[in-house]
């Protein structure tokens, strides 16, 4: 069995420590022996020590004492303790997993974004690839996509931002974010090349029969047209722009033509201009013909990286092409050219098979592909769900197991909702294997995104209340609220402890009501003096985290936000929530921060009893949210019942930890008719139950 390199040191130097003892325990023997030999002879010399104390003056001189060697060997041992603990702390490992619109959920609602990145850090995900291009579409805002197809994101997701949510909830958790340009320069799926081409025919890929380039379904732009490739820069370079994301991901499609492709009018006009008006070959396998396209897309490759990295050394360009050589033979994808010329920052090929013996194979075929200036790029791409296909727990553990032992330091998972399958079987089984803390093998000891810190409004040690305010069971970030109508001064601060001068986004959690204020005023306090900003706690676009600003901070205690009433409408509500800090990177790229320890700092004190809060709101129509707190650990059950004492709906059946929660329950999606009825929350051996009103 081959150990990763952190461990093995750690045993050599375990080793070694244990060496050192034998050799001091030897030495030290050997001293009482001759001390007792020189005991027996009348001590006929006197005595050295350490100052040569006993010596005649002419003959001093610094003999070894017998204190240097046993001083020595603690040195070595404390060295040899301290660097097998560092070591071990230092445990380097890409765990990642991408995340999809397509058979999964988690995109299309903040709630389910929130939970789907607070479950990932749970099970020790460090890096998320989220899909962001797909099908001709943005999964975000897009001016590009705005000025030239008036289609500023795909329709499923109009009013919303979704990379937005993802990147704060995922940066809370301390998870970088890597947004995964899925379609690359295929612009639909079996809709004959779809908006784009229809718009763009000129940027249509075509075979050597003048046809629309498909292969397996897919319709494909022409990838070596360069107004096809300076859209694609366009597009990845605008989220580079506008979000605080960590890099940029390509695929088995970015950069990729099928190798029928190449024969679209721009494509050959390049060929015959660089070929003294010669015509490319019709037979598209010509090695030459094919090393053409093949490096036109490498250079598409460096251009790209150019346009990463004039931004920032710290963006990361990533790709997940399919297995060399096959994506050299059917994609045109040269991932061997691109690791020799340094493009990737990453290199994570989708090893995706199905039983270990042929995982094995593939990934020594992938190693052996892999030159030795890129093999510390390498990853592997997992395949853990497809269709109905899921990959056992066994299969996951003696992947992972089998890349160790290659020294292949991290892997990527195809995708998220296989984490969830049968009860969150695999993601329980990555609970396990990635139960040490990892930093990311290209960020070094440096851990590049940090847990957020977290004051949650019921501190008592982190907030200061002045006025009149009082707590509500209203949904927020932890249930409860605190909030004031108060017509004379009230404000509430938000302390935080503060460990490295930085600068600092300053986020507010938001729960929009018609019955909150729209003009709740913050002052963000910092090194640099005082900003105040005025937000709506009613406009339904301040959901969940809002940034308010950045602030640079130095260490300490600081009182770094302050709400108050002074701006807010007679009669409204000003409401408290959870305040959040987030290491920005974009202004703070040199901050070295090397603890992986570090949980999210959530300043709430754990709850002291079990407690079913009342729904909100009551009556309700349709949905209603409901909150509990529990002091410890416990499996915990929440139900519904109608007045007769049936069962309708088990809302949760789960092991929790200490802490409070909240759960919206949907009465529409179980056609209930107007009246009373009761949800019960089992604890342990606790149960506690209350009655609510459904109002239609």
């Amino acid at each position: 069995m081959v150990l990763p390199a952190h461990l093995s040191f750690s045993i050599i130097l375990f080793f070694l420590t244990i060496l050192a003892f034998i050799a001091h325990t030897v030495f030290s023997a050997l001293k009482v022996y001759h001390a007792h030999k020189r005991f027996e002879h009348g001590q006929k010399h006197e005595t050295r020590t350490c100052d040569n104390v006993g010596f005649p003056a002419h003959k001093r001189f610094a003999p070894p004492c017998t204190s240097l060697p046993r001083s020595l060997f603690q040195v070595f041992l404390f060295v040899a303790i301290f660097s097998s603990l560092t070591s071990a702390q230092q445990l380097k490992e890409m765990r990642a997993v991408w995340i999809t619109n397509v058979d999964s959920d988690v995109l299309f609602s903040d709630e389910k974004i929130a939970e789907s990145m607070d479950f990932l850090a749970d099970i020790g995900i460090n890096v998320v690839f989220p899909v962001v291009w797909n099908k001709g579409y943005t999964m975000y805002p897009s001016r590009v996509m705005d000025s030239l197809f008036s289609k500023p994101i795909i329709p499923a997701f109009a009013g919303r931002d979704p990379l937005k949510k993802l990147i704060i909830e995922a940066h809370r958790n301390g998870i970088e974010v890597i947004p995964w340009f899925e379609f690359g320069f295929s612009s639909s799926y079996s809709l004959n090349g779809g908006h784009i081409i229809a718009a763009k025919p000129e940027w249509a890929g075509k075979n050597a029969q003048g046809e629309l380039l498909v292969k397996n379904g897919f319709d494909w732009l022409a990838g070596t047209n360069p107004e096809v490739q300076d859209f694609l820069i366009a597009l990845t370079t605008e989220v580079l722009d506008n979000y605080e994301v960590d890099g940029v991901q390509g695929d088995d499609r970015l950069p990729a033509m099928p190798i029928e492709g190449g024969y679209d009018s721009v494509t050959v006009a390049i060929y015959k201009s660089e070929h003294d008006g010669a015509d490319p070959s019709p037979n598209y396998y010509d090695q030459y013909w094919k090393k053409w396209r093949a490096d036109k897309l490498s250079d598409f490759l460096a251009r790209w990286r150019d346009s990463v990295k004039v931004r920032s050394d710290n963006y990361i360009l990533s790709v997940a092409p399919s297995v060399y050589p096959w994506s050299l033979d059917n994609y045109l994808q040269d991932s061997k050219t691109w690791l020799e010329r340094g493009l990737p920052d990453n290199f994570i090929p989708q090893i995706y098979r199905r039983d270990i013996t042929s995982y094995i194979n593939e990934l020594n075929s992938t190693i052996n592909n892999t030159p030795e200036v890129g093999r510390d790029k390498l990853f592997a791409g997992v395949l853990g769900k497809s269709g109905g296909y899921v990959m056992t727990p066994q299969l996951l553990r003696e992947s992972i197991a089998e890349n160790r032992k290659r020294n292949v330091m991290g892997e990527s998972l195809f995708f998220y909702e296989a984490l969830r399958e049968n009860n969150n079987r695999l993601g329980d089984t990555l609970r396990k294997i990635y139960e040490t803390p990892a930093t990311l093998p290209y960020r070094g000891d440096n851990l590049w995104r940090p847990k957020g810190f977290v004051i949650n409004e019921d501190s008592t040690t982190h907030t200061v209340r002045t006025g009149g305010w009082s707590q509500a069971s209203v949904l927020g970030f932890k249930p409860k609220i605190y909030w004031t109508r108060d017509t004379s001064y009230a404000s509430f601060e938000w302390l935080f402890d503060i460990e490295h001068p930085a600068w600092y986004g300053v986020y507010a959690f938001f729960i929009p009501n018609f019955a909150f204020t729209d003009s709740a005023r913050y002052t963000i306090t910092g090194e640099l003096g005082d900003t105040t900003v005025v937000f709506s706690q009613r406009n339904v676009g301040n959901k969940s985290w809002v940034k308010l600003g950045d602030v640079y901070l130095t260490p300490g205690k600081k009182s770094v936000l302050k709400l108050d009433n002074t701006l807010a409408e007679y009669g409204k509500y000003v409401v408290a929530d959870a305040a959040m800090l987030l290491l920005n990177r974009d202004l703070s790229p040199d901050v070295v921060i090397t603890s992986v320890q570090r949980d999210c700092i959530v300043a709430d004190e754990i709850p002291l009893n079990f407690e079913l809060s009342q729904n909100f709101p009551n009556p309700f129509n349709p949905s209603t949210v409901i909150s509990f707190s529990i002091p410890e650990t416990e499996a915990v059950k929440l139900k519904i019942y109608d007045i007769t004492g049936r069962e309708i709906a088990t809302l949760l059946n789960e092991t929790k930890q200490a802490g409070s929660y909240s759960i919206e329950f949907d009465a529409g999606a179980y056609q209930l008719a107007s009246g009373v009825y009761f949800y019960s929350l089992e604890a342990g051996k606790v149960r506690l139950t209350r009655k609510m009103v459904l109002l239609k």
